[in-house]
């Protein structure tokens, strides 16, 4: 019991929860703006069917920009507007508008990558047999992706997993503020080799549920 005489089980299982509820919030917000975000970029582009070098020049601009910018500054920058949206800029809430700005501009090139994968045959036979461009968005290309959209959910969750880590060093919670605070601050290593490890493990439950799912979506 020495090995881990710091240890509070109670502080441990509170920053697990906030860990998690970050991830679930900051996913879910990323999935609704990177999705659309990835399917407009991949529309815009040069020979598809919504082709504007202007529109798609500009939201490449706007992406590569953010996807540019270390997280801890993005965290700072945003303080201002992070209060403005929920409030604070601290705690699980606080976190969430920097981890969503982070991440969905990542998830957005994951999506137009996918995408650009798609047989192009595929999109043809749609509009010959007499589909629309809505229709051939939903009823093919997004299908037909799915594997890839799938599997760059599960990249960029685990990247938001990182993130959630750095997001303690402005009081965000969760087990990154436990580990800096305790494991690093007072010099606590048991502290810090507990978080580390629950982080791994749910690096590693993010990869296996996404893999099991892009298997299940590439067998249909």
């Amino acid at each position: 019991m020495s090995l881990f005489s710091n240890i509070d089980w109670t502080d441990i299982g509170l920053a697990t929860i906030d860990t998690l509820t970050m991830l679930g919030g900051s996913m879910t917000l990323t999935v609704i703006l990177g999705l659309p975000l990835g399917v407009i970029l991949f529309l815009t582009g040069k020979g598809q069917m919504l082709e504007n070098k202007a529109a798609h020049a500009g939201l490449g601009l706007l992406v590569n920009i953010l996807r540019s910018v270390p997280f801890v500054i993005l965290l700072i920058v945003m303080i201002p507007l992070t209060v403005l949206l929920v409030g604070t800029s601290l705690g699980v809430a606080g976190a969430i508008p920097p981890l969503v700005v982070g991440a969905a501009p990542f998830y957005a090139r994951l999506v137009e990558t996918a995408l650009r994968e798609v047989d192009k045959g595929v999109v043809e036979a749609s509009f010959a047999l007499g589909a629309t461009r809505r229709q051939v968005v939903l009823g093919a290309l997004l299908p037909e992706a799915m594997p890839g959209i799938i599997a760059g959910a599960t990249v960029t969750a685990i990247a938001l997993v990182s993130y959630t880590a750095m997001a303690g060093v402005v009081g965000a919670g969760g087990l990154g503020d436990l580990a800096i605070r305790f494991g690093y601050q007072r010099f606590q290593t048991d502290v810090m080799v507990v978080t580390v490890v629950l982080l791994l493990v749910l690096v590693q439950a993010l990869q296996m549920v996404g893999d099991t799912v892009v298997r299940k979506v590439s067998h249909r």
